[in-house]
């Protein structure tokens, strides 16, 4: 019931304005492709090149000065025309003729004098207002405009049947324009306007109201007066100019636009109104001028139901407090809008009031304002947004005696509420509040209304909803938008909450069990948001996913990532994470199953496929053929005979003969063997060194026989030097069987360093194995080399 209540106490100030807009406006539907607007662009005529399908044409604000049939008979299907603020001075209604769907033409604010009349039955709205016209524009043919709905007129003269031709019709709007009305001294003129709902009258906005012609009219619903200028001697024609327009009962919205009077002549003008039939009385651009004073009113029965004054200029600055304002605080009308004036105060009543509805926007008030009124019984809708209020203490004690306030909008004031926050003392009738726009904390959920039903915190200084804060089982609708608020509120102390309104905060990770919490929920605005897109908003996105649009408001485009900076932009739809990697129980779960999978794996390679050692053959293969070709192919370019020199114990000849050797040569490797390659004549040491010198690489094969000869220790010593000399690429060392370190004679021990140092190679004793290990052997050798034969032969 109080959600329906504020439209109907502020539909007043609309009566009249929507009366003219349903005479004024035309809407085409589906047809705005064919609207040309070429407004203020400096147009010395109608251009020729308009597309023949336009409907809407706009060439207001030019310097037109003259229309021709061939300007717009081409445009069939033309509906509006607007040419207002040209410099036309004549128009011929036949250039119109081929225009038969035109129903809109405002040729206002021109210099038009004189009009040729033709048959046209098509408009519904004709502005003629604001030309040079000595008697009214109204030809016979007007009266054939069966759907006219506004008619604007201007003269400077009148004569009671000038609109006649018009009489039977019945218009929603007449504007006339008296700004040139020459005023005859000692000589009344009469003009009767038989049918308008609307009539709205224009005088000059420099010069004293002065005119005096006697306007009937039937059926006048509301009536505008625009630049009105009064002081105390032309009152009485104001006064007598309004008798004949409101003898009827049908007046029942008046309004005066522009108005310049004394307050001694706005008092009679209210005291004149206050016994009439109007309802509704608006006042727009007010300025007093001269002195302010107590003027003696009576308050007798009145049909007055609002007053609305706006935008007030005083220009009186030295006046009695009390004279202004007893007028309007004893006033006896249900309704009273008083905004955008430099008014510092208003009284409390002197009686119990009947006043349901007080507006006092965009004025200078205080926390004083209606402090101990008790006889503000009757009012339902407070309005004080755009003053000066502090306290929020103050704005509630100033409630108490007000048992019929259901609405209050104290929004766009200075209000605080630091203090006496668990003493705050509200009129429990409150039901809707506007508390927007203040400076208010967290602190303003402990001092609200207890059954309030709507309240309003938008752009305030709220960082969080505290948990432990009154109970307001009521609440139904909550708009905290515009504030510093880090998480969603919970529904514990809000639990008829339905509507909530919490946009342009600080929102990162709303809870998941917000939807839960408020199962009343049918309407949520939280878009505009940092939202941290991380594992902790996977349920909320989840929830507010399933729900209609209807239900979350703008929803997905003002729902979007800010962090982290990889799906900043990205909307919330459009976020997924994996429950895995949200689920820290799960992954440890699934990363123990992956790693003993591996184990067992790995367990298996090794015992039943020796993977190990194919390994460390890959190993030692790779590292071999990468050594070899980071060799230098100019360095081997030397005095070499053999790619290798083998050293190996008489125990192991047969192994070397029958599978190294073999595997070697097959693939144009040149061995060099003892007894094969040794100089007769030479002695052993002389031989070893010789083949070690002329060979590419040496091979050892290791094995516990080698170890006992003294002859292999000699090899291996003098090609241990040669490695140092030469490089560390030229040993290869081939473990046949292994060999104990307790059986290597400690003398030995270059072989004991070497064994420890030197990465070798063992054969294997799996025969399915062999391949792999002479593959390593043979990748040891740059067979690009170029080897020298004894005689000085190059063999490649």
């Amino acid at each position: 019931m109080a959600k329906n209540k504020e439209p109907i106490v502020r539909s007043f100030h609309f009566v009249c304005i929507m009366t003219i807009i349903v005479g004024t406006i035309i809407q085409f539907s589906g047809e705005s492709e064919f609207a040309i607007s070429m407004s203020k662009i400096g147009l010395t005529h109608v251009p020729k090149d308009l597309p023949p399908k336009t409907k809407v044409l706009d060439m207001s604000q030019n310097n037109i000065s003259e229309l021709q049939i061939s300007d717009i008979s081409f445009l069939s299907g033309l509906k509006v025309l607007r040419l207002s603020h040209n410099r036309m001075q004549r128009l011929d209604f036949s250039i119109f003729k081929f225009n038969q769907d035109l129903e809109y033409l405002d040729l206002s604010h021109n210099q038009l004098q004189k009009i040729s009349c033709h048959p046209i039955v098509s408009f519904k709205h004709l502005d003629l207002s604001f030309n040079d016209f000595d008697a009214l524009p109204v030809c016979k043919e007007f009266g054939n405009l069966t759907q006219l709905n506004f008619l604007g007129l201007s003269a400077t003269k009148f004569q009671q049947l000038d609109l006649l031709p018009i009489a039977h019709l019945h218009l929603s709007y007449i504007l006339l324009d008296l700004g040139s009305y020459y005023v005859k001294e000692n000589e009344a003129e009469s003009l009767q306007i038989l049918n308008t709902k609307t009539l709205h009258l224009v005088f000059h906005p420099n010069s004293l109201f002065s005119v005096q012609v006697n306007i009937s009219v039937n059926t006048l619903g509301c009536l505008q007066l625009t630049n009105v200028k009064l002081n105390d001697k032309n009152c009485g024609i104001l006064i007598k100019f309004l008798s004949e327009l409101t003898r009827g009962s049908s007046l029942l919205n008046f309004t005066l636009n522009h108005m310049e009077t004394t307050w001694k002549c706005l008092v009679r003008v209210f005291q004149f109104l206050w016994p009439k039939p109007v309802e509704y009385l608006n006042i727009y651009n007010l300025t007093i001028v001269e002195s302010i004073s107590r003027e003696a009113f009576t308050y007798s029965k009145t049909s007055l139901k609002a007053l609305k004054i706006e935008h007030v200029t005083n220009r009186v600055f030295i006046f009695s407090q009390t004279a202004l304002y007893t007028v309007f605080s004893e006033m006896n009308i249900m309704m009273l809008t008083i905004s955008d004036t430099p008014f510092i105060h208003m009284l409390c009543p002197q009686a119990p009031s009947t006043f349901k509805f007080l507006n006092f926007t965009q004025n200078v008030f205080t926390d004083s304002i209606f402090q101990n009124c008790s006889t503000l019984v009757r009012l339902e809708t407070l309005i004080l947004r755009k003053n000066g209020l502090k306290d929020l203490f103050n704005v509630g004690l100033m409630t108490k005696d007000m048992p019929s306030l259901e609405i209050l909008d104290v929004s766009f004031n200075y209000l605080q509420s630091n203090r006496y926050e668990e003493n705050c003392t509200w009129v429990e009738s409150i039901v809707i509040l506007n508390l927007s726009s203040n400076i208010l904390t967290d602190s303003v959920f402990r001092c609200l209304p207890l059954r309030i039903k709507v309240l309003d915190l938008h752009s305030n200084r709220i960082r969080s909803i505290p948990k432990q804060i009154m109970t307001l089982e009521a609440l139904q609708e909550l708009n905290v938008a515009f504030n510093a608020i880090t998480a969603l509120p919970g529904c514990g102390t809000f639990s008829s909450l339905s509507v909530l309104i919490i946009d342009h905060n600080s929102v990162s990770q709303p809870s998941a069990d917000f939807f839960q919490s408020c199962q009343k929920i049918r309407s949520i605005k939280a878009g505009n948001n940092p939202f941290q897109c991380t594992c902790e908003l996977r349920e909320f996105v989840k929830d507010i996913g399933q729900l209609s649009s209807e239900v979350v408001e703008g929803w997905p485009d003002s729902y979007k990532c800010d962090y982290p900076e990889s799906y900043k932009g990205t909307p919330l739809k459009d976020f997924h994470m994996s429950p895995l990697s949200c689920n820290t129980a799960l992954l440890m779960v699934t990363i123990g199953a992956i790693m003993l999978v591996l184990a067992v794996t790995v367990t298996f390679l090794c015992i039943y496929l020796d993977l190990p050692w194919y390994l460390r053959m890959v190993y030692q293969w790779t590292q071999t053929r990468r050594r070899a070709r980071n060799i230098p192919l100019e360095e081997l370019q030397r005095t070499l005979q053999f790619h290798a020199f083998i050293s190996y114990s008489e125990h192991d000849s047969a192994w070397v003969k029958n599978e190294l050797v073999p595997c070697l040569e097959k693939e144009d490797i040149q061995i060099c063997l003892h007894e094969r390659n040794f100089v007769p004549g030479k002695s052993i040491v002389e031989n070893i060194i010789n083949c070690i010198e002329k060979s590419y690489k040496s091979i050892f094969v290791l094995s516990p026989h080698f170890v006992q000869s003294e002859w292999c220790h000699y090899e291996l010593y003098f090609a241990h030097h040669n490695l140092f000399h030469e490089g560390s690429n030229n040993l290869i060392l081939i473990l046949l069987e292994p060999i104990p370190q307790n059986i290597i004679p400690s003398k030995y021990h270059k072989l004991r360093a070497l064994m420890m140092q030197r990465t070798y190679l063992e054969w294997p004793k799996e025969k399915s194995k062999h391949g792999l290990f002479l593959a390593n052997i043979r990748a040891a050798f740059n067979m690009k080399l170029t080897l020298v034969t004894e005689n000085d032969d190059v063999k490649t």
